[in-house]
């Protein structure tokens, strides 16, 4: 009964047969301060591994192992009961391993608050303490396991051991979600699928017609029988989407960046990349497999980027590579600049929108279509050279986020595309996305190049958690995006207070440690989206309130008056909105002679294109 009911709360146990536990209990350890492999597994327990470290220390000696602590995970009473069938052990550590007094009860439950998972977090129990040193040794054979245990114990050590969440999104109700637990339900508030286009009826009956029709799979690469026409006309929606002569389609913008960059620059004698601290992994990856030089300018310093071009010789080859929303901090690349410096020193630019695409610009084209919103309204393909979304050589955007399917894909001139299309490893030889998957993705741009009300219900709920937020002295990095990365600064609390979220108020919100960003920037990563009702986001404030004052985590003043941190600091002033209150229909704004909404000038504009 007491097994039953400890495999309920512990996913250790509940993925271990008895037989195997109790041949792990029976197994000899592989130190020499456990009497057997079970309690091995507790000390690496980070809530009874501390406990038992904690009364070790104070040399307990007589307890019972009957009795496992009340408020110790189930799984720890199992430990218990296990151990008292094991031979007796002379160590203080094992005698403290079973322990029913007050005293590690109180210790047990100390742990339990500060690191047991939140419910639907991934199991604890991890061969985290390094046994041996894998240093190789002259006739004897490498120690791989060993290696594994030492890297994932640094991880450990320095808190930036990931903890995957079990979070299953209902896809009528969504952001809500459950966990392991189908009856326990949360609200998702740190989700990338931004304007809930997963659920898009139009989508996800585009989706289940063509999954009919087509099948599973795609049944190939793209030049071995995965070639098809849905994989055509996403790339041709997506060439006109963002006003360039061709797109192509990879399997994810973490391969279409990766895969791009190298090819490029390796094509391109002598090139060098230039390329902004902050840039995503997957751009940074690239630029390491292409083998080129490379350069970094300081997270949006164009002053610091024009230094660095001026040390070039003006008939070397270089891209300028740079995001426009930069997704933990919320930040705006400076395109008009960056693209005004790239044609001064006879440079190319490689702009990544993937946390822009389907948001911002009148049809979701991104940051770039958003810097001449009036514009880019009415604009026909092919129109004369005028935007900043023509003076960017190279767009990667995704299919995963706001347009809530997955892929990614670039966006530039024919002969790029090709030459890319041709060469790059990462392309050639991926399996081509299914044609569901395709037809979705289409479904959704073409949405939501006529529909702006997603977009708008999302930035007024930004706005709307931001001044909260503020009111409350909460610190938010400030940012002009969608992005809400409300500052904490410790690795361990981050985690902790993402736990308590999760566990207490039924909030996900994810904890951003490093080397996400880093290490004294840690960060909870809040997302509004248009499916967050104002009871959601009232409950989310009062959570966030609570949190912040039991544990008495540092406030919006209190950051400032010690120097500041990330971009909180003092006399930082917000910058506006890249959405004005104009185009979110909030005031008017003179178009074509008269005063009307921006966001009306586009449904007529939209109307008018349809008929």
């Amino acid at each position: 009964m007491e097994l039953a009911l400890a495999s309920k709360a512990c996913p250790f146990l509940r993925n271990s047969t008895p037989s195997a536990l109790r041949s792990l209990s029976q197994k000899p350890a592989r130190t020499a301060m456990a009497a057997n492999g079970l309690v091995q597994k507790a000390q690496q327990c980070p809530v009874m591994g501390k406990a038992m470290t904690i009364q070790a220390r104070s040399m307990m000696t007589g307890v019972s192992h009957s009795t496992a602590p009340q408020g110790c995970p189930a799984s720890a009473r199992h430990f218990s009961a296990s151990a008292a069938a094991a031979k007796p052990a002379k160590s203080n550590v094992l005698r403290a391993s079973a322990v029913s007094s007050n005293d590690l009860k109180a210790s047990v439950q100390h742990e339990l608050h500060k690191a047991a998972p939140a419910p639907g977090a991934a199991c604890p129990f991890k061969p985290v303490v390094p046994t041996s040193h894998a240093v190789p040794t002259a006739g004897k054979t490498f120690d791989y396991e060993a290696t594994y245990e030492q890297e994932l114990h640094k991880k450990h050590q320095d808190k930036s051991y990931r903890f995957f969440n079990n979070i299953n999104r209902l896809a009528q109700q969504f952001p809500r979600a459950h966990t392991a637990k189908i009856e326990d339900e949360v609200t998702v508030w740190c989700s990338n699928d931004y304007l809930g286009m997963s659920k898009n009826p139009v989508v996800v009956e585009t989706m289940k017609a063509t999954l009919s029709k087509y099948g599973a799979g795609a049944g190939g690469t793209r030049n071995i029988a995965g070639n098809g026409a849905h994989h055509l006309a996403l790339e041709n929606e997506l060439a006109v989407l963002h006003h360039k002569p061709a797109a192509l389609v990879f399997s994810s913008c973490y391969v279409a960046n990766d895969a791009t960059l190298s090819t490029l620059a390796q094509k391109l004698p002598g090139c060098v990349i230039l390329s902004d601290a902050m840039n995503h992994a997957s751009m940074i990856q690239g630029i390491k497999h292409s083998g080129v030089k490379k350069m970094i300018f300081r997270h949006n310093d164009t002053a610091h980027l024009e230094e660095l071009l001026q040390t070039l010789d003006p008939s070397i080859p270089k891209i300028i590579a740079f995001e426009t929303v930069y997704s933990m901090s919320g930040t705006i690349g400076k395109v008009n600049d960056i693209c005004a410096l790239a044609k001064k020193y006879g440079a190319i630019t490689f702009l990544d929108e993937v946390h822009a695409v389907g948001m911002y610009g009148p049809h979701g084209a991104g940051v770039a279509e958003h810097l001449d919103f009036a514009e880019n309204l009415n604009r026909p393909l092919g129109s004369p050279v005028h935007t900043a979304m023509d003076q960017v050589d190279i767009i990667s955007g995704t299919l995963g986020k706001a347009f809530g399917v997955v892929g990614g894909y670039i966006a530039g001139s024919a002969a790029m595309v090709d030459m890319i299309r041709s060469y790059a490893p990462g392309f050639i030889f991926t399996t081509s996305l299914p044609p569901a998957i395709v037809a979705g993705a289409t479904a959704s741009i073409q949405y939501l190049r006529n529909s702006p009300h997603e977009r708008i219900a999302q930035q007024t709920n930004t706005r709307t958690l931001k001044a909260q937020l503020a009111a409350l002295d909460i610190p938010v990095v400030p940012n002009p995006s969608h992005i809400v990365p409300v500052l904490v600064g410790d690795a361990e609390v981050c985690k902790a207070a993402s736990d308590e979220l999760l566990r207490s108020h039924g909030i996900y919100v994810q904890s951003i440690n490093y080397p996400t960003v880093p290490r004294g920037e840690e960060r909870l990563r809040i997302t509004p989206t248009p499916g967050h009702s104002e009871e959601m986001m009232g409950h989310l404030i009062r959570s966030l309130e609570s949190v912040w004052q039991r544990n008495g985590l540092k406030r919006t003043s209190q950051w400032k008056a010690t120097g500041g941190r990330a971009g909180v600091v003092e006399g930082a002033v917000d910058p506006e909105p890249i959405w004005t209150d104009a185009q979110l229909g909030l005031s008017e704004a003179v178009l074509g002679g008269a005063k009307v909404p921006l966001v009306q000038a586009h449904l007529d504009a939209s109307a008018s294109a349809q008929v």
